[in-house]
């Protein structure tokens, strides 16, 4: 039980909430998609998806945190004997995706070193994730993430406080200069100029899928968060808080990326590729580059590392609640079974390179699992115990606590009921069929 652990302030609770949501996929994958499916199409489709079924999903799983304030297997199985499964999927899904996502953000540590002794980026990207430094830079990412979780929820609250304002201020530092640069205009309009022959039902499929993952869904995540919040909070308010400066950092995000991308005639559909491999070209073709490069980078480690946090203190809260472990035992402990379970990943573009399962590399793979199997099995599972197994209507007095007024309770119960399964079926069939294509 966490009954004396609670957020020391609102902003301190808004920062680290929007800091887990907030990651390297929305500074790379929103804007990227968002151009491929249309522009501006598809951002009315993203925000449309955010009202549906972001919103309730985060209002459901925070309200659940606050009411049981328990970890997520505890946290349903309070609500049914059989629930916790709905919790493990979250935990499981968190664990695994901070084993690969901390080795992305190894890379970032990497270029953040080399930008600030030698102004400019390592030689050779694909030289250097195919050798074995990478499994060193894993270390120091996931070793700076279990310092932070080692403190307990005062240390992810100062962290937040500071990285999430910096965040925003680096961000304009970068837009200045992007959209200054000659051509620029021609990545704004990749992002905002509708064009509707680019968008379809995959379209669509991909901007509820992007909601789902970008606001970082049945991860746990809120579920924690929310475990540790005041019984005055305002949890609608502060839901639409979260989704909103996420959303806001996405376009943003493209904004400070495509304009610079497109001003010299570079290619915007690589993903990862892009920021490691092809925007230090345009860093180091401007003047004052290697500033802009460090400053970019670093903005990249503080939307990576915020995300990391709040993945790790999933299970660590497990951990603490369900294990009755030490928060010291359970961060160090935790963390070094990420770091050892990451290491595949963190060599699987070199000397595991030639590995494959069901013909993904053990990274895919990994991300694979988590995508399209757990996050996507715990949004149903939670639908299924939250909105038939149990009384929504509980959950309606957790969020009315305190006069909060919820005008679209009998939205959000349709929702959570009828609504939200759907739209996680539509994410999980899609996901099982990119599946089917790469194996078959």
């Amino acid at each position: 039980m966490k009954a004396n652990t609670r957020w020391a302030s609102k902003l301190g609770f808004i920062m680290a909430t929007a800091g887990a949501a907030i990651g390297l996929g929305n500074l790379w994958k929103f804007p990227y998609l968002m151009g491929r499916n249309g522009g501006f199409p598809f951002l009315v489709a993203y925000l449309f998806f955010i009202v549906i079924l972001g919103l309730p999903v985060m209002i459901t799983e925070m309200s659940l945190g606050r009411k049981t304030r328990h970890d997520p297997v505890q946290a349903y199985r309070d609500i049914h004997p059989k629930g916790g499964i709905a919790g493990i999927f979250g935990v499981l899904a968190a664990f695994i995706i901070l084993s690969y996502y901390s080795v992305i953000g190894g890379w970032i540590i990497k270029y953040i070193v080399s930008y600030g002794t030698t102004m400019a980026a390592p030689a050779d990207f694909e030289g250097f994730i195919s050798s074995q430094e990478p499994v060193v830079w894993h270390l120091v990412f996931i070793a700076v993430t279990t310092a932070v979780c080692y403190f307990g929820i005062s240390g992810i609250e100062k962290a937040s406080k500071v990285m999430m304002p910096l965040l925003f201020v680096l961000l304009f530092v970068i837009i200045g200069r992007s959209v200054t640069l000659p051509g620029a205009s021609k990545g704004l309009a990749f992002m905002f100029i509708p064009d509707f022959s680019a968008f379809s039902l995959n379209s669509v499929s991909s901007a509820l899928g992007q909601v789902f993952y970008s606001l970082s869904l049945c991860m746990g995540i809120t579920i924690t968060y929310g475990s540790y919040l005041g019984e005055k909070e305002n949890i609608p308010r502060s839901c639409a808080s979260v989704a909103g400066l996420d959303t806001l950092i996405a376009v943003l995000a493209g904004i400070a990326i495509f304009p610079a991308v497109f001003a010299f005639g570079l290619e915007p559909g690589q993903g990862p590729g892009l920021i490691f491999g092809t925007l230090p070209k345009v860093f180091s073709a401007i003047a004052g580059g290697g500033i802009f490069a460090f400053l970019f980078f670093v903005l990249i480690f503080f939307a990576a590392v915020t995300s990391a946090i709040a993945l790790l203190e999933v299970p660590v809260s497990f951990a603490i609640d369900t294990l009755k472990w030490s928060r010291k035992k359970a961060a160090l402990g935790i963390g070094c079974a990420v770091f050892v379970i990451g290491i595949p990943s963190a060599l699987s573009f070199g000397l595991l390179g030639q590995a494959r399962i069901l013909n993904y590399s053990v990274f895919d793979f990994i991300g694979m699992i988590t995508d399209n199997i757990l996050l996507p099995a715990g949004g149903l599972a939670m639908c299924y115990f939250v909105g038939w197994k149990w009384n929504p209507e509980c959950l309606v007095e957790e969020i009315e606590r305190g006069g909060v007024s919820f005008k679209v309770k009998k939205l959000w119960v349709i929702c959570i009921r009828y609504l939200t399964p759907i739209l996680v079926g539509i994410v999980t069939l899609t996901g099982f069929y990119s599946i089917y294509q790469v194996v078959f």
